[in-house]
């Protein structure tokens, strides 16, 4: 699955605000869907670099073998799920931002795992 259908896949999952494939060595995103003019998509993936760094640095200070499945934010209104990619895929992270009185984040979760199994970048 290539990038623009990755992304169209996740925004099928309800309550989806916006999702962006993010480098967080960069900041920068590799493609970006949904947001809008009060929701800023480019900038809420850039400032979720420094979130999903700050726990890579955290277990490595910690002298743990392990990884980041995923990494939940939870707002008054909102849900943001930061996925960090499996090292195949470099320093990539899935990020998908949910209304939280119309998503099932159980199902949000597991969604954006199968959809990181097919994505090719």
């Amino acid at each position: 699955m290539n990038i623009e259908a990755a992304l169209k896949e996740a925004m099928t999952i309800d309550g989806a605000i916006g999702v962006a494939l993010v480098d967080y060595d960069s900041g920068m995103t590799l493609g970006t869907l949904g947001g809008d003019k009060d929701f800023d998509l480019e900038v809420a993936a850039a400032g979720n670099t420094e979130v999903v760094k700050a726990k890579a640095r955290t277990l490595t200070s910690l002298g743990l073998d392990d990884m980041v499945e995923d990494i939940l934010i939870t707002l008054g209104t909102q849900y943001h799920l930061l996925r960090p990619l499996t090292r195949a895929h470099g320093s990539l992270f899935l990020y998908l931002a949910l209304v939280r009185s119309r998503s099932n984040l159980a199902l949000a979760r597991h969604t954006l795992k199968r959809i990181e199994g097919v994505l090719e970048v």
